[in-house]
């Protein structure tokens, strides 16, 4: 066992009643940062490509951000919301407490919201609150797949005709789908349980369901451990990467069930991931949970297994690409106390960095 393992481990105690992405619990409260983005509502003229698009955890909105300037424009989706998708037609699906939400990006209007089938209990706030989570898009745009939160029970992978805007199917998969991704074929749909240890892969087309254990420190501590699976990048090769806590790449093969370990250099509780258009991974170290942790940061992993790490400030929580990968947006958003609100932007050649405004607790994010 690591010495990060017997750390965490040995302060299961504290763990147990702090705010966090551990078992159960409320985690609303907002650490000192930048005031929020004042956001006045801008002309009707369509939303500029590169313009970044933000869910407001915190609230009941997503954000349009100029990735120059900071917050333009802000939508009304429903309670809570946390992941979303874009896709080619300029359609954003947003995962909220309440149901999908739909978006045209580039007139900022919401043109309706998909009700769940599973039921989750009243629409809340916080980390723990149920409802969706991680959401994608299948390649040739007809399904949307959403991981579903059900408090205290396994999760629900719910697909979505696009074309009709209804719940077609459900499959169960693990606890609390932090993140929903899809093989790059659209063949397989892939939920990460965050308190089952656990990958759900989904035949796409029986929709078979398949479970793998990523647990490259074990299970030990159960809902109260610390060290579990957040999110997920699907490599060209298929495979899925997933960082643990800046010491560990966690490498799935779905066609075989294998997991790889990968050794990483940030020392930090990583949570977003992210692959940039040329295989570098990015992923967010959103900063110490032991003694020993290093800060918040931005790993920058290329293809060959060379690292960097950017010093972030403050606790962030996911991230996106720019289009020529050459620019990440870290969302201030986070899933634990101490959010923020507003991005980091990373240039990812210098690292350098700088802040933006955004809306309030924001979290997933897309470059349109």
């Amino acid at each position: 066992m690591t010495a990060r393992a017997r750390g965490v481990l040995g302060a299961m105690a504290v763990v147990l009643v702090a705010a966090g992405c551990t078992a159960t619990g409320s985690a609303d409260s907002t650490a000192s940062s930048p005031p929020a983005a004042t956001v006045t509502p801008s002309a009707p003229e369509r939303t500029a490509q590169g313009t970044l698009l933000v869910t407001d955890f915190g609230s009941d909105t997503v954000t349009f951000v100029d990735p120059d300037r900071g917050a333009l424009d802000s939508v009304k989706v429903g309670t809570a919301p946390y992941g979303l998708v874009v896709g080619k037609d300029g359609r954003a699906w947003v995962a909220t407490a309440e149901g999908v939400a739909v978006v045209d990006t580039e007139r900022r209007e919401n043109v309706g919201r998909i009700p769940y089938t599973t039921e989750t209990g009243p629409a809340t706030t916080g980390e723990y609150r149920g409802g969706g989570m991680g959401i994608a898009l299948a390649p040739d745009g007809k399904h949307v797949y959403v991981g579903v939160n059900v408090p205290d029970e396994s999760g629900v992978l719910e697909v979505i005709d696009t074309a009709t805007r209804k719940v077609t199917d459900t499959v169960p998969v693990g606890r609390r789908p932090f993140d929903v991704d899809v093989s790059r074929d659209g063949g397989e749909v892939y939920a990460t349980g965050h308190d089952s240890f656990d990958v759900t892969a989904v035949r796409a087309d029986t929709l078979t369901p398949r479970r793998f254990e990523v647990a490259p420190y074990g299970t030990e501590g159960g809902l109260g451990s610390w060290l579990k699976p957040h999110y997920a990048a699907v490599r060209d090769d298929g495979k899925l990467l997933l960082p643990f806590e800046g010491e560990k790449l966690a490498v799935l093969d779905p066609r075989t069930g294998e997991v790889a370990v990968e050794p990483m250099t940030a020392d930090t509780h990583q949570h977003g991931a992210q692959l940039t258009p040329d295989g570098t991974l990015l992923a967010v170290g959103t900063g110490p949970i032991s003694a020993g942790d290093d800060d918040a940061s931005l790993t920058i992993r290329s293809a060959d297994g060379k690292e960097r790490v950017v010093p972030l400030d403050g606790p962030h929580e996911d991230v996106a690409a720019s289009r020529d990968g050459r620019t990440a947006y870290v969302t201030g958003g986070f899933t634990r106390d101490g959010f923020w609100d507003g991005i980091t932007v990373v240039d990812l050649e210098s690292g350098d960095t700088h802040r933006l405004p955004a809306g309030h607790r924001p979290l997933g994010i897309a470059v349109l």
